[in-house]
């Protein structure tokens, strides 16, 4: 016993003397100091413990996904079951990792919601409704989702759908304090997740497709006041703004975008609207930027200009903000090609040389290896197939190969690019494995057309997509063949990617696109859900498939694994969601038949709950009104709706069983009831506001016209594939 006295003693004595050699560690940015709880979850986030938590979305702050358990492995985890479930409200994207520290699970929900539950038994502790008005959801381009919250000491936080950025006393759910982030007149959103670093919390936003100039702010963690902003686009009258970005656009990157261009009323774009990642070894925060406004570089810039920082990834000093390098991995980026894919920060021997390098597989379709000391392009080697837009990147500039023909506004053509807008890998978290050296991405195949032939439609409205293309003259054409290509042509894969080669090292297919994000484990395993409503775990060195479970439902969003009482679970949610089901129209495929179920899973080896029994199949009533309306009323009907309508309710007004399928609208027959929603916007509470500012009474029963043609041709043409889904 004495020993064990003495041994404790020294371990304190230990404790104490390391604590005062990293007293600087432990200050804050504002010069005072973190307090117990802060040091546990600044630890937690740094080390990502021994994998009893989960402690942020992405397990830690290298964000690899990657745990180190191993009670669930290769050679059991066909015997995983369920532990309990949850259904949620609101049956829109659920996009969140459920983030679990100390036996609580907390997990945000579409609307911004959260909720705290008890890890191991299921049940619900508290939920917090921020309430956001539905009228936001016309500023959110792709769902009203939300990726997660970041835990940090007693505290908890999350960005609202409206721009709130909201402390949560993490015990009880009760608001601590809230602060508006971005200017609520202006079409922003917040659907990521904030990040926690030196006690300061960040967050970025979303907005691009409508037009405004990105930026991230870090917060006091503990008053909501702001630190430091950066701002990825520049000032439109490239005055300095007094944020820390000030001096890196007047020195190099004002000259980046040419003084001619819409980017000066449309705000450029660059919206930071997933990764931000804090590398703890170099004290660097690394942002993904995305896409610019307009899409259109020929629009957006006069055709001139790299456009700094659009599509690169960003490195900034922790503590102030500033501008420490950046790589740009589409220059003149008019694809929208985001770099806001998640990052990942991992070692890797370089030249022989052990390198610290951050991973990145943007929608562009080629995987990057940076080195993250200074920005330097290691290797950029694609991740799928077909890409066609570049041919490869010159590794002595660090410029992508680009095929003439992919810059639509140059040739005046038409240009099929794959990928297209919706990327090779989206915001479906990837996950890497240091033991097999493996990155897992989610990665898929969705083509898509460009046109700069616009006409006065197509130009900038103060509502619906500004994004310098005509998306009313690139829907499918009334062509059966080519619904049916579209259908073949949208394909999902799971891609095991070795960056020591750059090379794909095994891959799964999937028959469409929008499959869920990945994690893996010490136990030899990657866990993946997909959208067809399967979640599997494959073996990570080969990929071999060990489990296969229907969980009724879509899955988009990434597993966490987590060990309470010395049992591992498993955790995930269901749901259909994001930008891929509200367009994809028919080339949504075998998708549109899944069901969308909000729902949370927890899994356990033996588990024996049972899910409630799926919902009964739903056959809509196909009963078309008739065709009264003249080809002209039609055609305008469909210029209108391809400006407007479809990126929430599907290409060829075809529904993916999420929003409404508008070709059995109960007010297509009404023209009155049809009106009232979309000039006299009666569900603007959920999230249908009035499109009177850009259409007229005139327009709208146009739209309708248009609906009924669709409802009634695809009947004829493709019933047994486009047939309306239930919601």
């Amino acid at each position: 016993m004495a020993k064990r006295v003495f041994s404790a003693a020294l371990l304190g004595s230990a404790l104490l003397a390391l604590a005062a050699c990293n007293a600087s560690e432990n200050e804050s940015a504002s010069g005072g100091s973190l307090d117990a709880a802060e040091k546990a979850s600044e630890t937690l986030l740094k080390t990502g413990g021994n994998g009893d938590n989960w402690g942020a979305i992405g397990y830690s702050y290298d964000e690899q996904r990657f745990s180190p358990l191993t009670d669930i492995n290769d050679k059991n985890v066909g015997q995983l079951g369920l532990a309990w479930s949850a259904d949620l409200d609101d049956a829109r994207g659920q996009e969140a990792t459920p983030v679990v520290v100390d036996g609580v699970m907390y997990v945000t929900h579409a609307w911004s919601k959260v909720s705290a539950w008890d890890a191991a038994t299921g049940k619900e502790l508290w939920k917090f409704d921020p309430k956001v008005p539905g009228e936001r959801a016309v500023s959110a381009c792709c769902d009203v989702v939300n990726r997660g919250v970041a835990v940090w000491g007693d505290k908890l936080f999350v960005g609202a759908l409206d721009g709130r950025l909201i402390a949560l006393d993490r015990k009880t759910g009760k608001e601590l304090w809230s602060t508006q982030t971005f200017d609520t007149s202006k079409p922003y959103t917040i659907t990521g997740a904030p990040r926690v670093v030196k006690d300061m919390v960040l967050i970025g936003n979303g907005g691009a497709e409508f037009g405004v100039r990105g930026y991230v702010t870090a917060y006091d963690a503990d008053t909501g006041k702001e630190r430091w902003r950066f701002y990825t686009a520049p000032n439109p009258t490239k005055a300095k703004d007094g944020a820390a970005s000030d001096d890196i656009f007047a020195s190099k990157g004002n000259a980046t975008w040419s003084d001619k261009g819409e980017w000066q009323t449309s705000g450029g774009g660059g919206t930071v609207w997933d990764a931000i990642v804090y590398d703890k070894d170099l004290d660097q925060i690394y942002l993904g930027v995305g896409n610019g406004n307009p899409w259109n570089h020929g629009t957006r810039s006069n055709g001139e200009g790299d456009n700094w920082f659009l599509s690169s990834i960003v490195a900034l000093d922790a503590s102030t903000g500033k501008y420490v390098w950046h790589y740009q991995e589409t220059p003149a980026e008019t694809w929208d090609y985001t770099a806001t894919q998640p990052i990942i920060l991992a070692e890797q021997a370089v030249d022989g040389t052990p390198t610290k390098v951050l991973y990145h597989a943007p929608k562009n379709g080629f995987f990057f290896t940076i080195n993250r000391s200074n920005g330097k392009l290691i290797d950029a080697k694609p991740f799928v197939d077909g890409i066609n837009w570049a041919t490869g990147y010159d590794m002595a500039t660090g410029r992508p190969i680009e095929n003439p023909d992919a810059r639509f506004y140059k040739t005046g053509k038409p240009f099929i690019a794959v990928p297209g807008a919706l990327g090779a890998h989206n915001w479906h978290p990837m996950s890497y494995n240091p033991k097999t050296g493996l990155v897992y991405i989610p990665a898929q195949q969705i083509p898509q057309g460009y046109l700069a032939d616009m006409d006065e439609l197509d130009k900038r409205k103060v509502l619906g997509f500004n994004v310098g293309t005509s998306l009313n003259k690139t829907m499918l054409p009334d062509d059966q063949k080519a619904f049916r290509a579209a259908i073949a042509a949208t394909t999902g894969r799971l891609v095991a990617f070795d960056p020591r080669t750059g090379k794909v090292a095994w891959g799964v297919d999937y028959p469409a696109a929008w499959n869920g994000g990945t994690m893996t484990t010490a136990g030899n395993l990657v866990f993946q859900g997909t959208s067809t409503g399967r979640f599997r775990a494959y073996a990570a060195d080969t990929g071999k498939q060990l489990l296969d479970l229907d969980m009724q439902s879509g899955i988009v969003s990434a597993p966490s694994t987590f060990r309470v009482g010395g049992v591992q679970y498993v955790a995930f949610m269901t749901s259909k969601g994001g930008a891929f089901p509200l367009v994809a129209g028919i080339a949504g495929g075998v998708t549109r038949k899944v069901p969308n179920i909000p729902r949370l899973v927890v899994l356990k080896i033996g588990g024996t709950a049972q899910l409630p029994a799926p919902p009964a199949t739903t056959t809509l009533a196909w009963t078309p009104p008739p065709m009264t309306a003249k080809p002209a009323e039609v055609a305008a009907g469909k210029a209108h709706f391809g400006r407007y309508c479809q990126v929430c309710h599907g290409d060829s007004a075809i529904g993916n069983g999420f929003t409404p399928d508008l070709r059995v609208s109960g007010t297509l027959a009404n023209a009155d009831a049809w009106k009232s929603v979309i000039i006299d916007g009666a569900l603007k509470d959920r999230g249908m506001v009035s499109f009177a500012r850009v259409l007229t009474p005139q327009d709208a029963e146009a739209i309708r016209a248009y609906v009924i043609e669709r409802s009634n041709w695809t009947k004829a043409n493709l019933p047994e594939v486009s047939a309306p889904m239930g919601r």
